[in-house]
């Protein structure tokens, strides 16, 4: 458990580490031998869980300047919230003490580029139509990026409404200049 952050203190966490990782450039966690030893015998303890999009250009730990054991990530193309990261957040929430549920989307997202254009066929469809549903009308890809993260924090709040200080909340990450623009002012931590 991880006892010692409230949402507050996470979210401020993870904009600091996205400032160090704008300016400086390069990742900064902590990924050492020992790190990995005291992980493997002492458990994790992440202060965040953060829903990010699979894209490979979107490393949440590089991103918020974290290493390992610091952030619970669940990763799915399109952010989109089904009942497995719900499963995934719940575990995080309750066994690991989480209380800061950030969903980041990003900027040139190709899942929501596919959801936008037209129809998707196979399985990939089950992610595209939750992206339509979300963005509604929205043509504009960041609006609809937007959107799209928007509908996954109000889908998490929902369900997931039971757990004690459990705050959620979106951001955008911009590919090209690496800020991530959080959604929610600091005063609107409360669900």
């Amino acid at each position: 458990m991880n006892p010692g952050f409230s949402a507050e203190k996470a979210l401020e966490k993870l904009k600091e580490g996205n400032r160090l990782y704008v300016l400086s450039g390069s990742y900064r966690g902590d990924v050492s031998a020992d790190m990995r030893l005291d992980t493997a015998e002492h458990g994790q303890s992440p202060y965040a869980v953060v829903v990010a999009c699979s894209d490979s250009r979107v490393i949440p730990e590089a991103i918020f300047s974290a290493g390992i054991g610091e952030l619970f990530v669940i990763r799915v193309a399109g952010n989109v919230i089904s009942q497995n990261q719900l499963g995934s957040v719940e575990y995080a929430a309750e066994h690991l003490g989480c209380r800061l549920v950030l969903i980041l989307g990003h900027t040139c997202c190709g899942a929501v580029a596919a959801a936008l254009e037209s129809p998707q066929t196979g399985h990939v469809a089950s992610i595209t139509e939750e992206i339509r549903r979300a963005v509604g009308g929205e043509t504009d890809p960041t609006r609809a990026s937007v959107k799209n993260v928007e509908n996954s924090v109000k889908k998490v709040r929902s369900e997931l409404k039971g757990i004690d200080g459990l705050v959620t909340v979106g951001g955008i990450y911009d590919i090209k200049t690496g800020a991530v623009e959080f959604l929610e002012a600091p005063d609107k931590l409360q669900d």
